[in-house]
């Protein structure tokens, strides 16, 4: 082992490494959001085809979900401090060349590096959040509460942070904004977080990074591109094909290898597997809503790009409040697993709401009620979902735990994406002329969210362990930490 430590931080060092650490998760989301406003610029400037322009976004979406697995085990490998500020040197670079871009290949190539670094920061930065927090469950959930409400928060900001920067300054900006905020935590890093431990003997299993990697990538490729190139395309089956061949072998090389990168058995542990499903098809029922919600402000209401974000405003500031206060209260009072089944099932209700909006509706009405009960379901089944999922592998694999949990809402988040774009689509969402038909089509998206996150609760409901009984007085056993 290296001579790092894992012991206890001060505890106000503590609460500054989670400011760090909430910084990074704030950015890795911030840098899905923070395009949007800019893409018709990128576009003259450019020279990006309507149908490229939404690889601005699709690259980074790649990359990052098909390198958090080897994210989450490098980290475990070399030490969680050490990956993470390797992600924000190589987010940095990516920021610099998609700023710098004066054609559409260069562009995508930084907005993959982009999403290489934050595959490399979401896990580190879980990790270290562990080393933290991991021996007083109280104080994990709280952290936890915080590192959640960082996402909400960096996709609104992004939204808004975008149009300032793009309006005012000019759209390279909204990547170079990253390259003074790297350096900051990268200054600070050293002093406030956890070095971690690295393995002995080190052997990196390059055939299974290789393999998930490229399984991954190809999965998520072909179910970006389908909505755009058509579920029975080529392109798509032949995606999904190398997908599923790649993932095969990867399985079998992590049976048969002396170092695995994934240890088949992390997923015997209890509530793994559950918890990840549960993460999974939150992503997939979530991200959707706010992709459709944002068209229907837009696109039928006629708001603009900053009036939109303004009207997320309220469901953001709730899912802030609900991760922060109201979830770590619900966890403590009826525990994880019903505080996830009941996050999920609030969650449908909400979904359910939002799919009877109206093309002649209104915000107060349509869109405000229904987008808070969803908002409220979010912020209770997200955190001990997330909890379950990271405390539930063994310590010295709190790295991989962290890749698994981010892959699995990350990969969620695209497969219901795609799918639910093509269910909006057939119900007439494509139809630019018509507010009446676009409406159905949302309508219908709302709807297929809310059989997503009902599904998503009957199966927690179903495979989520309760929590066992409470451990003694400074017990951090992974058992122990397992209640969070």
């Amino acid at each position: 082992m290296s001579d790092t430590s894992t012991a206890p931080s001060p505890p106000q060092r503590r609460w500054l490494g989670l400011a760090v650490i909430a910084a990074a998760q704030f950015m890795v989301i911030m840098d899905t959001s923070i395009i949007g406003v800019a893409l018709p610029q990128m576009q003259d400037d450019l020279g990006f085809s309507p149908e490229d322009l939404t690889w601005v976004f699709n690259a980074y979406v790649i990359a990052f979900g098909g390198l958090l697995l080897a994210g989450g085990k490098l980290a475990d490998l070399y030490g969680a401090r050490r990956v993470f500020t390797a992600g924000w040197v190589v987010l940095a670079a990516g920021s610099l060349v998609a700023g710098l871009a004066g054609n559409v290949a260069v562009e995508l190539t930084g907005r993959a590096l982009q999403g290489a670094g934050s595959a490399l920061i979401a896990p580190a930065a879980l990790t270290m959040l562990m080393m933290l927090f991991g021996r007083e469950p109280r104080e994990l959930t709280k952290a936890l509460a915080v590192y959640g409400a960082a996402a909400p928060a960096g996709g609104t900001a992004g939204v808004f942070l975008g149009g300032v920067l793009t309006e005012y300054a000019s759209w390279p900006w909204v990547f170079l904004v990253n390259l003074p905020i790297a350096a900051v935590i990268l200054a600070v890093t050293p002093s406030l977080l956890p070095a971690g431990r690295a393995g002995s003997q080190v052997r990196v299993d390059v055939f299974g990074a290789v393999t998930v990697t490229g399984g991954l990538t190809a999965a998520v490729y072909g179910i970006v591109s389908a909505p755009e190139v058509g579920w029975s395309s080529w392109r798509t089956w032949a995606a999904l094909g190398l997908a599923a061949v790649l993932l095969v072998a990867f399985v079998v090389r992590q049976a048969r290898a002396a170092q695995p990168l994934v240890r088949l058995g992390i997923f015997a542990a209890p509530n793994l597997g559950a918890a990840n499903l549960a993460q999974a098809l939150l992503g997939a029922a979530w991200v959707p809503m706010w992709f459709f919600l944002n068209l229907y402000l837009q696109q039928v209401l006629g708001y603009s790009a900053f009036p939109s974000g303004a009207a997320l405003l309220p469901m953001t500031a709730l899912i802030m409040i609900g991760m922060a206060l109201i979830a770590p209260r619900v966890i403590t009072a009826i525990g994880p697993k019903r505080t996830t089944v009941a996050g999920l099932a609030i969650l449908t209700v909400g979904l359910g709401w939002l799919s009877r909006v109206d093309p002649d509706g209104s915000f107060v009405v349509d869109v405000l009620p229904a987008s808070l009960v969803a908002a409220l379901g979010m912020a209770l089944a997200f955190i001990p979902s997330l909890g379950t999922a990271i405390t539930s592998a063994a310590p010295d694999e709190g790295g991989l735990a962290s890749g698994i949990v981010n892959t699995s809402y990350q990969v969620g988040s695209a497969l219901g994406l795609a799918v639910i774009t093509a269910v909006a689509a057939a119900a007439g969402a494509s139809a630019v002329a018509d507010p009446a038909a676009r409406t159905d089509g949302y309508s219908a998206a709302f709807l297929a969210a809310a059989v997503v996150a009902l599904a998503g609760a009957v199966a927690s409901a179903a495979l989520l362990r309760p929590a066992p009984t409470a451990p003694a007085p400074g017990d951090a056993s992974p058992t122990a930490a397992s209640r969070v």
